[in-house]
């Protein structure tokens, strides 16, 4: 495999955008087959490769290290066999998805006889930006191939050399199956220039999407020529209802929160029920700071839990990615509401109730990418939902919103059959 150093990386600016929109147009028109080969081929090269991947992936650890970095972005960066194999699974569960691709959506028969079918179709050549997870690397060749999309990936110089052999791999297989290795583009994290002359080029690329920090999303927003589709913010939320059953609302806050910190879809500020305070209120508390978990919450928390700092506004809007929460009490449904609506993110937001009708209005009136009932917020994921993988959890409204699977990753035209009618 390669062992290219950053430092020596030559780019061809220029090639990029024309490169992946070539490939592209044959990519459209790849059978399902062989689409689906190409994913097999590649989650077995992927298995073949544990060590070399392992390898790459500790240079890239040793590397964020002797820069600073740690907790949550650490985790979110390491690869192990269990992680690499759920990797794999993940293209295989793909490969099991109806193809997206130029099957008829709807249909009708107008009065005049034509005949007007909507079909769905690629977007053409997909830039990816994105932070720290390798893994990502994976689920976005496996979504862009499989829905026909070229894709362009620019990941952080933090894993460029785990996202260097994940790429090698799909390039290898894609050739082996006799598709354009052009397919599959590993952008250099470096010069970082290079992604404003991309985004500049709406001619090659048909779709940015920005997965990292709010400073990355901002800058791709502002300098983007193309449609921007935002993994924005995950201030997510979950709501302990008066009505909660107490075992299952500590099951869910602490998964949600604690399983893995420094995910999109994490816990980041619980609201319990003001009736709740001397009941299940200091279960929660209690079993949180056991997991090592900092309660920063609001003065009607600090009366029940003394040892949690006391939170200022900005926590409540505060996306942590560590084993931070804020905490606040609320008087009931609306209140809880209101907090959502002020500081959540529209990303995924959790009720724990033993009430229909408060589940209900719940899901009614809560405006995120996914809203959970009884469940972890850590559920909103594309291979949790049955997706096969995402490419991010979109919080736009348009063109995507939510996880963003294959049917995200296409576009729709209609094809009118007619028998020589003509408009009178």
């Amino acid at each position: 495999m390669a062992n290219t150093s950053l430092s020596s990386v030559s780019i061809d600016p220029e090639g990029f955008g024309p490169r992946s929109k070539a490939a592209s147009w044959a990519l459209a028109l790849t059978s399902t087959e062989l689409k689906n080969q190409f994913l097999r081929l590649y989650g077995q090269l992927i298995g073949e490769a544990v060590p070399l991947i392992l390898e790459a992936n500790s240079r890239d650890i040793a590397y964020a290290l002797s820069n600073g970095l740690t907790g949550a972005f650490l985790d979110r960066l390491t690869l192990c066999p269990d992680r690499i194999r759920q990797i794999v699974e993940g293209l295989i569960q793909v490969t099991h998805l109806p193809d997206p691709i130029g099957g008829i959506r709807e249909s009708r028969t107008m009065p005049n006889g034509l005949v007007v079918n909507k079909v769905g179709v690629p977007l053409g050549v997909v830039f990816f930006i994105y932070e720290s997870r390798p893994n990502v690397t994976v689920d976005a060749i496996a979504l862009c191939v499989k829905s026909g999309n070229a894709v362009l990936l620019r990941g952080g110089s933090e894993s460029f050399h785990s996202n260097e052999i994940l790429v090698s791999l799909a390039t290898k297989a894609l050739g082996e199956v006799g598709l354009n290795p052009d397919s599959v583009i590993l952008v250099p994290p470096r010069p970082r220039e290079l992604v404003d002359l991309l985004l500049a080029d709406p001619d090659h690329i048909d779709l940015v999407i920005p997965r990292g920090g709010k400073a990355l999303i901002e800058r791709v927003v502002k300098g983007a020529k193309m449609p921007v589709i935002k993994h924005f913010t995950g201030n997510c939320h979950v709501y302990v209802e008066s009505s909660a059953d107490a075992q299952m609302a500590l099951d869910i806050v602490v998964n949600s929160k604690c399983q893995r910190p420094g995910t999109c879809n994490a816990l980041e500020s619980l609201l319990i029920d003001k009736s709740l305070s001397h009941s299940i209120a200091p279960i929660l508390l209690k079993a949180l700071e056991a997991k090592g978990v900092e309660i920063r919450g609001c003065e009607e928390t600090m009366a029940i839990w003394p040892q949690a700092v006391l939170a200022t506004e900005s926590d409540f809007f505060t996306e942590y990615n560590d084993l931070v929460i804020s905490v606040r009490m609320v008087n009931g449904l609306d209140e809880g509401i209101a907090h959502i609506q002020k500081y959540g993110s529209g990303h995924t937001e959790a009720i724990v109730t033993n009430s229909v009708e408060m589940a209900n209005e719940f899901t009614r009136r809560v405006d995120s990418a996914a809203v959970m009932v009884n469940a972890s917020t850590r559920f909103n994921d594309g291979f949790e939902l049955g997706l096969g993988a995402e490419i991010g959890i979109s919080t736009d409204k348009f063109h995507a919103r939510g996880p963003c699977g294959l049917m995200e990753m296409t576009s729709t035209k209609y094809i009118v059959n007619g028998t020589g009618q003509i408009r009178r």
